[in-house]
């Protein structure tokens, strides 16, 4: 059978509808819990965000980074290529409906990425890992399974970090590049590792460093461009939006045979898509907030909650612009389908625009998880060989820019499906904790208004 066949059939039995109900389960009894979080915090994720302390500027002592580089890092891996070719490949696989699961995967999987950053900076303050590891490596060990989980949860991340970051994200800037100014691929790829072999060589500060530069201009250039697009073809809003709605979630679909498989195609690509734009449940979030020794656990969980806010409205702003440019059917996938759509309003020099957002999106991503990948690797090897990780990262770089997208997707999806599965599990089991926490902040809270 061929390889990129066997993936994505073993992709569509580990994300098929189990996991899809499992996920959405997590994410609901998250969000009645400790209720609705993301929207009673809403407003006050924003204002701490924008108006930071000056502890949460401040790297601790023998921290890896501030609880601010922390949410922006967070922030560096939730914006990458994972939305720009994710949600096209998402729109064109599931069709428009996709875009409406996005949006409602995402907002249940903001009480999520509370829940997990909460253990993170919990037990990052309580019980500091060995090596300086953090996250779902050391708040497994407390759950059901122990120390068992936490190893393959960091097998599993390591291997997410070089499929999904160094791989993927390689592959996707070099399908832009390679059709924007046909640049031959091995040369790409070779660019791609020796600037990747300079970020590993600087460590943590040289990540923090680089991120703090790229997420402002890489937001900034894809909101005001995506805005443009939609300004251009203002009267196709409407019928997009409908389109999307009754795609995603109509009775009849639901109730019909095929149609109903339809509608199954795009909640599971729809929550894919989401999971691997946010990053929202996979606890890579978590082991960036598991190296700051916060004190605010709480407080610092609410405020990366936006970090999902953000990446979910990316992610449906490039399925909006490629459904109401009415290029969604045309055939193309990836970022070729998303450049497609700013075609037809910026004409050639949209494909430079998306060129440029595939770059940084990838960059991005690929930067900030030279240290998640790092830390996993540390995890499974017992702190040893760093030096063999730092060129095995490098080298992923230049083997993602030769691969096919089918199989470089499909590896990411299965791995996806166990992170998943072995992380939700650990929430599931130290939910009291994590209520427990909040009502001491809340009550807290409370007082301190009276």
């Amino acid at each position: 059978m061929d390889l990129v066949l066997l993936f994505s059939h073993l992709a569509d039995v580990i994300l098929g509808w189990p996991l899809i109900i499992y996920v959405i389960c997590i994410g609901i009894i998250c969000t009645v819990l400790f209720r609705f979080i993301q929207i009673r915090y809403f407003a006050k994720a924003w204002q701490w965000t924008l108006k930071p302390s000056k502890a949460e500027m401040t790297t601790a002592t023998h921290a890896d980074m501030s609880p601010l580089q922390a949410f922006i890092n967070t922030l560096n891996i939730s914006v990458g290529n994972g939305s720009l070719a994710g949600m096209a490949t998402a729109v064109y696989s599931g069709g428009p409906g996709a875009a409406l699961w996005v949006v409602i995967i995402s907002i249940l999987l903001m009480a999520v990425r509370y829940a997990e950053v909460y253990l993170a900076s919990y037990f990052a303050a309580k019980k500091p890992g060995h090596y300086g590891i953090g996250g779902p490596m050391l708040y497994l060990r407390s759950a059901i399974g122990g120390k068992y989980l936490a190893y393959a949860y960091a097998f599993l991340c390591a291997l997410f970090g070089f499929a999904m970051a160094s791989i993927m994200q390689s592959n996707s800037i070099r399908l832009t590049v390679e059709r924007t100014w046909h640049i031959p691929p091995y040369l790409i790829g070779a660019l791609l590792m020796i600037f990747l072999g300079y970020v590993v060589i600087g460590g943590a500060q040289r990540v923090v460093a680089i991120s703090e530069k790229l997420v402002p201009i890489k937001v900034g250039v894809f909101f005001v461009s995506s805005f443009i697009i939609l300004i251009y073809h203002f009267r196709e809003i409407v019928p997009a939006l409908k389109l999307i709605i009754t795609s995603g979630l109509s009775s009849q679909a639901i109730l019909g045979g095929v149609a109903g498989y339809t509608v199954q195609q795009a909640m599971r690509f729809g929550m894919v898509r989401s999971i691997n734009a946010t990053e929202s449940g996979l606890g890579t979030a978590a082991i960036f907030f598991g190296g700051t020794k916060s004190t605010t656990p709480v407080k610092d969980s609410i405020m990366t909650m936006l970090s999902t806010f953000v990446s979910m409205c990316v992610c449906f702003l490039v399925a909006l612009c490629i459904v109401a440019s009415g290029v969604w059917n045309n055939g193309l996938q990836s970022t070729a389908l998303t450049s497609s759509a700013y075609e037809t309003v910026f004409g050639s020099i949209g494909q430079w625009i998306v060129t440029f957002l595939s770059i940084t999106f990838g960059v991005g991503v690929m930067v900030s998880y030279v240290y998640i990948t790092r830390e996993s690797w540390l995890t499974v090897t017992g702190g040893r060989f760093v030096a063999l990780f730092g060129v095995l990262y490098a080298a992923s770089a230049f083997a993602g820019a030769l691969m096919d997208v089918g199989l470089v997707w499909a590896i990411a999806d299965w791995i996806n499906g166990g992170l998943l599965l072995i992380n939700l599990f650990g929430i599931l089991c130290l939910l009291p904790l994590i209520l427990a926490g909040l009502r001491e902040f809340e009550k807290k809270q409370s007082y301190s208004r009276n």
